[in-house]
């Protein structure tokens, strides 16, 4: 949104509020009238996209693993709400004539069998088969399908990996990143105890890296769409991300695993050839200087909050 206000672009926002905060937009220095407005409601939906040239859709029921798939009722939850929003969304901007559409897929729609092994590199061609991850990933699927059928509109699709950085929910629906930084500026009031065996790996974007692959997508948007692994191809594990974390903290801080908590995949990598390729875009920002940015953000949210 900050960079599309600095290039002069008119941004409507529409958000609930249910993870975000208008804080966010505050520390970002952007000042401008954002009501509260749930995507879930058809005529708000085609209210806030009236006029619109352009739609970058990124609303969605999202969080950590336990908050999407800790139950059959929360993986019921993240398809149906996920499903209804994006349903909304599309149809309003087919009635409201919207140009181009943005759309933020996810990797969990790629099979989740496959992602049970290390060393795991997903690419745009292995959704040749469908078993996505949980009621997130057959709702993002489905955006995907409906997308697929919108003629009259170009859309951009980004299949969004682990994308971290400042803004993002510190609370108990908290990404991996987030969770573990708030763990290290509240210790020792919270341990700082990191879930599984720290052993599964994924890949990580910071955000500003995800913005401006958005960007792009949209200058590159058509139909049929455009659809690009937004990502890192630089695998991680989780142990090595929670020693970074303790060493930027600069505290003396006891890391402790617990096996028994959800973790999901073992692993998952970007392939990001195709955004090479097709938008010249690749990740600018090195893991530790996001994650130092991250944390220096999230310490000074966290004194403002508690």
């Amino acid at each position: 949104m900050k960079r599309l206000i600095d290039k002069g672009r008119e941004v409507i926002v529409a958000d609930d509020f249910s993870r975000g905060s208008v804080r966010n937009l505050w520390d970002l220095g952007v000042h401008i009238e954002c009501p509260k407005i749930d995507l879930r409601d058809y005529g708000r939906a085609l209210e806030v996209v009236e006029g619109a040239d352009v739609v970058y859709h990124l609303a969605a029921r999202v969080g950590s693993v336990e908050y999407l798939h800790g139950s059959e009722l929360a993986e019921l939850r993240a398809l149906q709400d996920n499903l209804v929003l994006d349903a909304n969304v599309f149809r309003a901007c087919v009635e409201a004539s919207v140009k181009k559409v943005i759309y933020a897929s996810s990797v969990s729609v790629y099979p989740i069998d496959m992602q049970q092994k290390p060393g795991v590199v997903l690419s745009e061609d292995d959704l040749s088969y469908y078993n996505p991850e949980g009621g997130y990933g057959w709702a993002k699927l489905m955006g995907e399908i409906m997308l697929g059928w919108m003629r009259d509109v170009d859309v951009g699709t980004a299949r969004i990996f682990n994308v971290y950085g400042e803004c993002e929910p510190l609370d108990e629906t908290a990404y991996v990143i987030p969770a573990l930084v708030r763990k290290a500026a509240t210790y020792p009031k919270e341990d700082f105890i990191v879930w599984g065996s720290g052993h599964q790996s994924r890949c990580f974007l910071c955000v500003s890296d995800c913005v401006e692959a958005l960007l792009r997508l949209e200058e590159e948007a058509c139909n049929p769409p455009i659809i690009v692994n937004v990502g890192s191809d630089e695998e991680v594990p989780i142990r090595t991300i929670a020693e970074k974390i303790v060493e930027i903290s600069e505290k003396d801080i006891e890391i402790r695993y617990d096996p028994t908590k959800p973790v999901g995949p073992a692993s998952r990598t970007a392939d990001i050839r195709r955004a090479k390729i097709l938008l010249g875009w690749r990740p600018r920002v090195g893991l530790d200087d996001g994650l130092r940015r991250t944390y220096a953000w999230a310490k000074e949210r966290l004194k403002i909050t508690r």
